[in-house]
């Protein structure tokens, strides 16, 4: 179990009162005369993330309450619990009260402890949560290792995360779980992918890609793509600095899928894994590819390059194509693909497409219950038109700037013949810091899928 939850009556914890404004009368009748009457000494008031903390006689810490919404509220943070790690004092702490979701609480609880630590020392915090009555801390712990996994890769900066350390964590991950693995990489890379190729050309750290298989060969064949772009300068049609800065979360489609891949394999579901990671590294040199360049992919489709940001749907596109082949009961990719998707549902929404309707449904009502947000949006087929090209089948970037996050997908879809397949256009960063989320690299849309999947699989 994670080192931050601890069993039941393993040691003496400290409790935490989930306060709301209908409740706080209640709740003040569980405590002492003593503490009643310091609450209202205080002035605390039951509002959400609204902190307080009990003196008990002995100078220690008695108890603590925190400020959540009404039950029936429009917006209710079941992640509000994520917050208590940053305001907390040392010590082990249980919830004295159910919050709105126990389980999520202490996910967010966990996952709101989070510091990225490669480079500097972390702030000591020593806090720990007994883990709530009825929660499966195994499964839990898994979904913790999984988002701290991707947090900890896409937070990395490029100097130390290239395409050669992509495949070693890949390598790792699937050597701790007995997968196998298969890197394709130079003259063969060339040949077999010929636009991860031509994306990765430009820079000294060679591309590759990254394809690992784990479960029985009988058991339903689940496939997980992740864009590997370990650093997007933009190519020729250059970034500029301000568009550039977080590029090196631009290989947070990977991350993901490695973290669900964990979570998975973690698990143990009935299902036969596979994840194809396309690793490159999109820089400017004599060897970069250019606007107007023409290159056939692997399925065979001829593509001209409008646009050399837009390279991430170039890898996708061999990616898929070998995930295709493969005939699998369902593809997933994760990228971070479009600015169009952000404009469209700013960071913490990212939207998702499938001509599944069925899979659709599952996934809204898994990314609810999970706290996860996602939303559907139209592979809508007029925008098509818009990738077309005058000298090849299609075009890398559509005419007139408009459904950006759409026309991608669009493309992405020339190369998938399987109905059961989904996109996620993730962004995989906190800009500021919210319950749960620390400020930096996050891990969306793995916990709703890894819902799914588990209904599904289990």
């Amino acid at each position: 179990m994670h080192p931050i939850l601890a069993s039941a009556g393993k040691a003496q914890a400290t409790p935490i009162w989930f306060v709301h404004s209908e409740d706080f009368d209640s709740v003040r009748k569980e405590l002492g005369e003593r503490e009643r009457a310091f609450v209202t000494a205080g002035g605390f008031e039951a509002k959400p993330g609204r902190l307080f903390l009990l003196p008990g006689t002995d100078g220690k810490l008695a108890g603590v309450l925190f400020g959540i919404e009404r039950p029936g509220e429009s917006e209710i943070d079941r992640f509000r619990p994520g917050l208590l790690p940053g305001l907390l004092p040392p010590g082990t702490y249980r919830f004295a009260n159910l919050p709105h979701d126990a389980r999520l609480a202490a996910l967010a609880f966990v996952l709101g402890s989070y510091q990225f630590s490669r480079y500097r020392k972390p702030e000591p915090r020593n806090i720990r949560l007994v883990l709530p009555n009825g929660v499966d801390g195994e499964d839990l712990t898994r979904i913790i290792e999984g988002v701290t996994l991707c947090r900890d890769l896409t937070n990395t900066p490029s100097n130390d995360m290239g395409p050669a350390e992509l495949e070693a964590a890949s390598r790792a991950l699937a050597k701790q779980h007995g997968a196998k693995v298969q890197v394709t990489s130079g003259d063969a890379l060339a040949k077999n992918f010929p636009l991860v190729s031509a994306v990765g050309g430009g820079s000294a750290r060679a591309p590759r890609l990254i394809d690992f298989t784990w479960g029985k060969a009988g058991d339903p064949k689940i496939t997980l793509v992740g864009k590997g772009v370990c650093f997007d300068t933009g190519g020729l049609d250059i970034k500029p600095d301000t568009g550039m800065l977080n590029m090196k979360k631009d290989m947070a489609g990977a991350a993901t899928a490695l973290a669900l891949a964990h979570m998975i394999m973690a698990r143990g579901l009935k299902l036969r894994l596979r994840v194809i990671i396309p690793a490159v590294e999109n820089s400017i040199s004599g060897t970069s590819f250019r606007p107007r360049d023409v290159y056939m992919s692997r399925k065979g489709i001829s593509v001209e390059i409008g646009n050399t940001d837009a390279e991430g749907r170039l890898i996708l596109a061999d990616a898929l194509a070998l995930a295709d082949e493969d005939k699998p009961a369902l593809i997933v990719d994760f990228a971070t693909l479009t600015g169009a998707a952000r404009v469209a549902l700013g960071p913490d929404v990212p939207p998702f497409f499938t001509d599944d309707d069925a899979l659709a449904g599952q996934l809204m009502r898994a990314s609810a219950a999970e706290n996860d947000p996602l939303w559907r949006m139209p592979l809508w087929r007029p925008y098509e038109t818009m990738l077309d090209s005058k000298v090849a089948d299609l075009n890398n970037v559509a005419t007139g700037g408009h459904g950006g996050a759409i026309t991608a997908a669009l493309f992405l879809r020339r190369f998938v013949t399987a109905k059961s397949w989904v996109h996620l256009d993730i962004f995989a960063w906190t800009p500021t810091a919210k319950p749960g989320r620390p400020e930096g690299a996050d891990c969306q849309a793995a916990r709703a899928v890894y819902s799914l999947l588990c209904a599904r699989y289990s």
